[in-house]
């Protein structure tokens, strides 16, 4: 039966186009697709259509594309579907009163509330994970008294200065990284009191020549003290990510840096759970060591999501010891997947936070002439 062609590209719009895409649910954000479709065009039966996310989710792109596509493709009349997707990443809204790092659109803290949870080895993996997305990341190491990053990224050596008062990040797999301890020996103690450690980290992250960031990462030391809480007033944060294990201990500590960042009006993206499970290398026999579930009561409780959980792994710790991270050693490896798709959540949970309106905008000064 011949087909009426006049009707059919009738029926063929934007307008059922957006309709259709409408439908499709981000699984990031949670929401259907259509804040991010940036244009649709239509002309016979081709149709072009232009989505712009708010978050890196390159490893999402095909699987974001293929929806698209088998979603469109239904509708009556089309022939031919142009799909192209893009990112941009917006700066958010930080604490009262304090203003954005030029060069660094957003600040997200990774807390812990107590030590030896992993949480130096995730907030690395996440930088490279959310690299790996295709943002531009930078990460700083607020462990004055313990710091890991360096060795963590295969780094040493001062900074170098061009004026004697700011300082050049140094890279370390595509990250712009700083740390004090590119400025100790090894072995060297920092024997300083609680003022003086915030004064040094204030000066440290304010004097780094960042270039260009979407994300800077900071890994906060463990605790919920007095350094700890004026890091988090002082230090323009957009928002925080608690790491923790399923182990009743951890939790107690992880529920009171969440607690802290409440305090200071600083939201939480959500909980990531580390050391979930151990599968043996030999027998793959999974065992639960730290307990099961505790992170998904903490993220019921108060009302959070679970960012996702990474398994007790050999790897992860040798990776992180020879300065070359698991994303780094492989970006598409099982574990590396896991935290592409928690960092995929991380961009994605802060886009739907408030925008910075104070520079989003310049300053418009009138003059008489």
């Amino acid at each position: 039966m011949p087909v009426n062609r006049y009707n059919t590209q009738m029926s063929l719009s934007t307008e059922t186009v957006r309709a259709a895409l409408a439908q499709i649910q981000d699984p990031y954000t949670q929401t259907d697709l259509s804040a991010a479709i940036r244009g649709v065009g239509v002309d016979a039966g081709r149709v072009a259509i232009d989505i712009q996310l708010g978050y890196p989710a390159k490893g999402w792109h095909a699987s974001l594309e293929a929806m698209v596509r088998e979603k469109v493709g239904q509708l009556e009349g089309v022939e031919n579907i142009s799909v192209s997707i893009a990112t941009k990443i917006l700066a958010h809204r930080v604490q009262k009163e304090l203003t954005p790092l030029p060069e660094v659109k957003n600040i997200i803290a990774v807390a812990s509330g107590k030590g030896g949870v992993g949480k130096s080895t995730t907030a690395v993996n996440l930088a490279l994970a959310l690299q790996a997305e295709g943002a531009k990341v930078g990460i700083m190491d607020a462990d004055i008294h313990g710091p890991s990053i360096p060795m963590m990224l295969g780094l040493d050596g001062k900074p170098d200065s061009p004026d004697g008062k700011s300082i050049h990040a140094k890279n370390g797999h595509g990250l712009q990284a700083m740390s004090i301890g590119f400025f100790l020996n090894e072995d060297t103690p920092t024997i300083w009191r609680g003022p003086m450690t915030t004064q040094y980290l204030q000066q440290l992250l304010t004097t780094t020549l960042w270039q260009s960031l979407d994300y800077l990462i900071i890994d906060l030391p463990p605790g919920t003290g007095d350094i700890q809480l004026t890091l988090a007033q002082r230090v323009p944060v957009s928002a925080a990510v608690i790491v923790t294990t399923p182990q009743d201990i951890a939790l107690i500590d992880a529920k009171k840096a969440l607690k802290m960042f409440e305090k200071v009006e600083v939201p939480v993206l959500g909980i990531i759970e580390n050391m979930a499970v151990h599968i043996c290398s030999n027998c793959g026999h999974a065992e639960h060591i730290f307990g099961q579930g505790g992170a998904l009561k903490m993220a019921a409780q108060y009302e959070l999501p679970l960012l996702g959980s990474l398994p007790l792994q050999l790897s992860i710790r040798e990776q992180a010891d020879s300065g070359t991270p698991t994303l780094a050693v492989d970006a598409e490896s099982t574990i590396s997947l896991i935290y592409r798709d928690i960092a995929r959540k991380v961009g994605a949970k802060l886009a739907l936070q408030a925008k910075n309106k104070s520079i989003s905008f310049p300053n418009i000064v009138i003059q008489n002439t």
